[in-house]
Order: structure tokens, then sequence, then C-alpha cells
């Protein structure tokens, strides 16, 4: 497996799922009730939700009587998203750092450290000009992602679980400007090795990369709570930005 290209790999493998599967609807519900209380879109706003996983965090917007469009890389996480699509909920199999549609969203969303993923700081700027190119003018992006300074300071280097008879073996380090996970996987007789790598991106290349794509950042808040941000203790860095050309 290419470092590059972990998360074709590991999105599509079949152990994601079990690894994530406490990462549930009340947890995105809790998250989302607080951001769109931050927001207050109108009802007829438009939301994109880039690197939308499975679609726990859309199909939460939507039952707020948004219409909604998930995209994701991902075949399989996009399969079980669409047995929740309806009129106004639609998912789609689509890499993030090619623009989805033009100027049809009001709000842009990319949620749970769904960013940082590619090799090059130009491939993740795309995703970025992607977002930009899909909102309408003056629209909004919101950005969740790790907090590098204090996931550096309280990283946990090793763990062991046990999840419905699986065994993931987790090391955790890091290493040139980047957060990477291990995870060695038994399961019977079969073993498989998977990493994750997410560029530990900084508040202030956040503030550059946005700024050269055309936005500007209006809030950045520090956990799900959306209390305020604080470079070295806060869990998030949630991050709202204005499209401004």
């Amino acid at each position: 497996m290419q470092a590059k290209s972990w998360y074709r790999s590991w999105f599509d493998s079949p152990y994601y799922p079990i690894l994530y599967k406490s990462r549930d609807e009340s947890e995105a519900a809790f998250f989302i009730d607080r951001l769109i209380k931050y927001l207050n879109p109108p009802i007829i706003s438009k939301f994109l939700d880039m690197a939308c996983g499975r679609g726990r965090h859309s199909i939460q917007i939507h039952q707020k009587g948004f219409d909604v469009t998930g995209i994701d890389l991902s075949k399989n996480s996009i399969a079980q998203a669409k047995k929740f699509e309806n009129e106004g909920l639609h998912f789609y199999v689509h890499d993030m750092r090619n623009t989805f549609q033009e100027s049809e969203f009001d709000y842009v969303l990319n949620l749970f450290t769904s960013f940082g993923y590619f090799a090059s700081r130009e491939e993740n700027e795309n995703v970025l000009k992607a977002a930009n190119s899909a909102l309408k003018e003056g629209g909004t992006l919101v950005i969740d992602f790790l907090n590098p300074g204090k996931l550096k300071k309280d990283i946990k280097s090793s763990e062991t679980r046990e999840i419905s008879d699986v065994i993931f073996k987790i090391r955790r380090f890091y290493e040139d400007g980047w957060i990477i996970k291990t995870i060695d996987i038994e399961d019977g007789n079969s073993s498989y090795e998977f990493q994750e790598r997410v560029w530990a991106i900084e508040h202030e290349v956040f503030k550059s990369m946005l700024s050269k794509t055309g936005f500007s950042i209006l809030d950045t808040f520090g956990n799900y709570n959306m209390n305020a941000y604080n470079v070295k203790d806060s869990e998030r860095q949630i991050i709202i930005a204005r499209k401004t050309s």
C-alpha cells in the first residue's frame, strides 16, 4: 500500500466501519444541533457534505429540513448512505479535489477530520478550491479538523481493541508534520495492515490556505460545544469561513 493513497484502501475496507462503529448518530446530532444553531441558515439553504462517509452528518442536517448532498470517494460508504436517500438527500461517489457542482450550494461542510489526506499542499488546496467553486457568492465553508497543538502533546502511542471478534492493534505517532496511525488487524487466521496519514495543519497554515483559495475566516471553535478555540488545549479547530472571491 502506498502511503499517498492510503484512504482508497482503508475507507473501502470492511474493517473501517467496524473500528469506528462507536461514532453513532447521537454524536453527530450533538454537533449538528450546535452548528446549525450557530449558522442559523434559511430553510431553503442547500448543503454539500464533502467526504461524507456513510452520511451520518448529512442525514442529521436533512432531518432539520434542509436539502443536502453528500459526496465521498469510498464506493462502499456511499452505497450505505444511499439507503437513506430521498427527494432532498442525495449521495454520490466523487473525489473532493474536483468541483462537484458549480455555484450550487449555500454551505459546504468538511467534518470530522476529513481534510489533509493528500501528499502535497497543492492537492489539499484543491479541496478548498473545489469547495469555493461549489459555493454560491458569499457562501459558507465549515471545516472540522483536529488540533495539532493538543494532539501532538497528548497522543496515545498504542492500544489494542477487540471489536466484533476482530483484534485491532493501533499505533499512533507524529512524523515530519503528519499524524500517522498504523492499524494491524487480526481476524481469525487472517491478518491485514492499514494506515491513516493526516497532515497536522496548524491554524496559521489554514489561514494562509483559505486566504489563497478565496475564503475569509469568520470564527474558529475548539470543540463540538462550539467553545472558543485555544491553540494549546482545544480538542478541535472548527473553522467557519466565508467565500470572498
